[in-house]
C-alpha cells in the first residue's frame, strides 16, 4: 500500500510538472492566433513557419508534445486509482468533501484531449503531410475551419470545458507543490480564475469573429 501511495505522489507530482509547462505555452499559443483576427495572411503564416522550423522551438515543440502524454497518461492513471479506492459511491452526504471540479476533472480534460486529437489532425498532421492541406497557408486553412458551425461548436465548448480545467488544475498544483497556506491559497485561486476566464475567452473572441463577422 505504501508503494502504490507513494508512486500515486510521484505521479501526481509529475503530473502537475507536465500541466505547468502547458500553462507557460497557451497564452504564447493565444497570441499567435490572435493574429488571424487580422486582414493581411502574412503576420500569421510568418509566425506559423517560424514555429515550424526555428530549432529551438521544435526541440519546445517535442517537449510540449511529451507534457501532453505525461500529463494525460499520469491524469488517467490517478483517477483509475482514485477509482480502485473508492468502488463504492460517495454517500451524499460525504460529496461536500471533495472539491465539485476536482470529481469532473477526468471529463474535462478528456474533451481537451478530443480537441487536442482534432487540432493536431487539422494543422500539426497537415504540417507533416499526413493530412491534405496547405502548410504554408494556416491562415486559410483556420479561416476556412470557422466557417463550419460545427467545428466552432466543439471549439467553443472545448474552451469553456478547459476553464474549469485550468482552475482546479492551478489550485491543485498549488496544493501539490506546497503553496496551501492562508495568505497565498486565495492569491493562487485569483490567478487561477482570472488564467482560466481570459485564456478560454480570448480563443473564444477567435472562433466567434471569423466565424460570424468574416
Amino acid at each position: 500500500m505504501k508503494k502504490i501511495f507513494a508512486s500515486s505522489l510521484s505521479q501526481k507530482f509529475t503530473m502537475t510538472l507536465a500541466g505547468l509547462f502547458l500553462l507557460v505555452f497557451l497564452p504564447v499559443h493565444l497570441i499567435i492566433n490572435l493574429l488571424l483576427l487580422k486582414d493581411d495572411p502574412e503576420p500569421f503564416n510568418t509566425a506559423a513557419e517560424f514555429m515550424a522550423s526555428f530549432p529551438l522551438i521544435q526541440a519546445v515543440e517535442v517537449l510540449l508534445i511529451a507534457a501532453i502524454l505525461v500529463h494525460v497518461s499520469n491524469g488517467i492513471y490517478l483517477q483509475i486509482m482514485n477509482w480502485l479506492r473508492r468502488p463504492v459511491a460517495y454517500a451524499s452526504g460525504n460529496r461536500s468533501e471533495t472539491a465539485f471540479f476536482s470529481r469532473f476533472m477526468i471529463w474535462t480534460g478528456s474533451s481537451v484531449l478530443i480537441f487536442l486529437i482534432l487540432h493536431f489532425f487539422n494543422f500539426y498532421f497537415m504540417r507533416l503531410g499526413l493530412v491534405k492541406g496547405d502548410p504554408g497557408d494556416f491562415y486559410s486553412v483556420a479561416h476556412e475551419l470557422f466557417k463550419i458551425p460545427l467545428y466552432n461548436y466543439i471549439y467553443l465548448a472545448c474552451f469553456a470545458l478547459l476553464g474549469l480545467h485550468l482552475y482546479h488544475a492551478i489550485v491543485s498544483a498549488a496544493r501539490t507543490l506546497g503553496l496551501s497556506h492562508r495568505i497565498w491559497t486565495p492569491v493562487v485561486q485569483i490567478v487561477a480564475l482570472i488564467y482560466a476566464l481570459v485564456i478560454p475567452a480570448g480563443f473564444a473572441i477567435i472562433s466567434v469573429t471569423l466565424w460570424q463577422f468574416r
